[in-house]
């Protein structure tokens, strides 16, 4: 049995009471425990449609539940399985040993998970790769470790803690789980509400927020709460978020984009400024009230035009080598978990416009040094889009 995004939604609406309430209005953050039951139902290949000029080609597949890639500066991509895994593509294949393999110390459960990957800025020389993901101990809290490679494996137990959140509610939602090296070479964490929206307007906690550290986790001064917020929680950069599942960082200019999963009606992409209050759970999309950040992007559940339930990914197109047409210099990717659709938004002109369409249950996005655009499916799937020409 295949299922296509929309009759995995009318599936749940099947369902008890209980379930239907969880999936309408929490599964949205992309990584609910019914999408790990599901998927074996899910489709192994789902062809894209993609403009002209563009070449869409598979790269691997039965990858187990992934939640986020990342590419390294040699070109070789390291994809984390929510049990714990982190898996490499070299070459265009899909590597039989786990890079790394914690599956005994991470809970996996609901949005939980390994959810995170970052190299650092110095990784050709250090080869330090940071790891964000939900540890059980001492409790169930997420956690930002560092681990330096050896070639395609970790070297074994080299793991250094580097940054605790508190510790998790029972609630097993929002947990964001991005980080990216930003251009002042401090580490910037994606942390979601929790299930609890009033944490996101709370400085006496790291939920719902933006943070950033350094790169052996202590926290600079110079961070726009360290004042008035105390301990950790003076790691903050930025609030008012429910579950900004990813973050993305552009390469030269430093400007951030937070993709911010909505709730009942809307999906963000924020400029990420130090010290804004974005306004969740007060408001939800654009609104009129100087105190919160509008988005620069905010698209419905419903209506006409480009509509979704869970922004996912998110990705500025400035390779290494530009390989994509001169009009596409600049772009923000960004894409929808349940619609399957990849736009791109002209940071210049503030326009969006169609990319890719026809993906099953998107989870990320990124753009490669040699200018090809990967994107990674739930159902297990890594696809790259290359230019090829009219």
């Amino acid at each position: 049995m295949l299922l296509n995004q929309y009759q995995f939604k009318n599936y749940f609406s099947l369902q008890p009471a209980s379930t239907q309430g969880d999936f309408t209005r929490k599964f949205r953050a992309s990584l609910g425990w019914v999408a790990a039951v599901m998927l074996s139902m899910l489709p192994v290949t789902i062809q894209a449609a993609v403009p002209a000029g563009f070449k869409e080609t598979i790269v691997a597949q039965n990858i187990i539940a992934p939640t986020r890639m990342a590419i390294a500066p040699d070109g070789r991509i390291f994809i984390a399985e929510q049990a714990g895994r982190i898996r490499i593509v070299d070459e265009g294949q899909l590597l039989t040993q786990a890079f790394l393999n914690i599956t005994t110390k991470v809970d996996s459960t609901g949005e939980r998970g390994l959810l995170g990957i970052a190299f650092d800025p110095d990784f050709l020389s250090n080869q330090w790769v940071y790891v964000y993901y939900t540890s059980k101990n001492p409790v169930i809290h997420n956690r930002i470790s560092r681990f330096t490679a050896s070639g395609n494996v970790v070297v074994p137990g080299s793991e250094e803690i580097i940054f605790d959140i508190q510790a998790l509610s029972t609630l097993k939602l929002h947990n964001g789980g991005s980080i990216q090296f930003g251009k002042d070479g401090k580490l910037y964490i994606a942390v979601g509400d929790n299930g609890l929206p009033s944490n996101a307007q709370n400085l006496a906690n790291l939920k719902g927020k933006v943070l950033r550290i350094n790169k052996n986790g202590s926290i600079p001064t110079d961070n726009p709460f360290y004042q008035t917020a105390t301990g950790i929680n003076r790691a903050i950069w930025a609030l008012g978020l429910r579950n900004p599942y990813t973050l993305s960082v552009q390469p030269g200019t430093g400007r951030i984009h937070i993709n911010d999963v909505g709730q009942d009606a809307w999906e963000e992409v924020n400029r990420g400024v130090a010290g804004v209050n974005y306004g969740w759970p007060i408001v939800e999309g654009r609104s009129s009230n100087p105190a919160y950040r509008n988005p620069i992007i905010a698209y419905p559940h419903v209506g006409t035009g480009a509509t979704g339930c869970a922004i996912v990914g998110g990705s500025f197109y400035n390779p290494i080598m530009e390989q994509f047409p001169n009009d596409y210099i600049n772009d923000y990717f960004y894409g929808d978990f349940c619609s399957g659709w990849i736009r791109r938004y002209d940071i210049a002109t503030f326009k969006t416009q169609a990319f890719a369409s026809g993906i099953g249950f998107l989870v990320d996005i990124q753009v490669a040094p040699d200018g090809t655009l990967y994107y990674l499916e739930r159902g297990g799937v890594l696809t790259k889009i290359s230019w090829v020409g009219l």
